[in-house]
């Protein structure tokens, strides 16, 4: 049988980006051990469309930890502190009875606040753009097997791909910088063959569009790889560092 819990929450709330926020306090009660931390926050925010107040404006899309949406400061933590896991995957047993729960937003230059617990992670987009990408004409697809790629290559690529963008790496930085994002959009591409062909002009262009978006610099306390969801090792940062000066 499940276990429903009392919770106080303290949600930072703020109309628009050009608004000063505030911690506002609200009480999640009846809330099942088995729902999901984005589901704590539905009941309440029905709960608060009852009492005809504003409901709490946060993101989310999937809700399967794919999209990288679900970017919340959970007790000073970026998504909650479980390992490997997004807000969305978060589960209101990590909790007890009684407890207090803050909520903020992701807190970076490069990420305001569009409205509450939503902030505009879109420096993300324009870094992709730069050059986060294989441009060459590559004719059509090829077998899978006529490119010989090294099975450890083919696994780190793999591995840098997965990161979902999510900004739980710059929120954790105290500098706010997103190099693990660059590093592993660099990487995944920096791995494969379709890739080196603008290798240099990539890792360039990248690097620009980041400092032009105002992140920070990168002071290798490894806050980002431990916070991140999907796991994406720093030593990325170290791959794109070195093609940055070889570039």
């Amino acid at each position: 049988m499940a276990e429903n819990m009392n919770l106080t929450l303290k949600v930072w709330r703020q109309k628009n980006r050009d608004s000063k926020g505030e911690i506002k306090e609200y009480k999640a009660t009846g809330i099942s051990e088995h729902m999901s931390f984005l589901e704590m926050l539905d009941v309440v925010n029905e709960d608060l469309a009852h009492k005809g107040e504003e409901p709490i404006a946060f993101d989310h899309d999937c809700r399967e930890g794919i999209c990288g949406s679900c970017n919340l400061m959970i007790n000073g933590v970026a998504h909650g502190g479980n390992k490997a896991t997004t807000t969305c995957q978060l589960h209101m047993r990590s909790f007890k009875d009684g407890d207090t729960i803050f909520i903020e937003p992701w807190k970076a230059k490069a990420f305001p606040v569009i409205k509450d617990l939503m902030v505009d992670r879109s420096g993300f987009d324009r870094i992709i753009q730069a050059g986060g990408f294989v441009s060459v004409n590559t004719g059509g697809a090829p077998d899978a097997n006529a490119l010989p790629i090294s099975k450890e290559d083919a696994d780190n690529a793999m591995d840098a791909a997965t990161c979902i963008g999510c900004g739980a790496c710059v929120a954790s930085c105290k500098n706010a910088s997103a190099m693990l994002f660059v590093s592993a959009k660099v990487s995944h591409l920096a791995y494969l063959p379709q890739g080196q062909v603008e290798r240099k002009k990539r890792v360039q262009q990248m690097i620009k569009a980041m400092d032009e978006e105002g992140f920070g610099n990168c002071t290798n306390q490894y806050e980002c790889q431990a916070v991140c969801p999907k796991e994406i090792s720093v030593e990325n940062i170290t791959r794109m560092n070195r093609d940055y000066i070889l570039a």
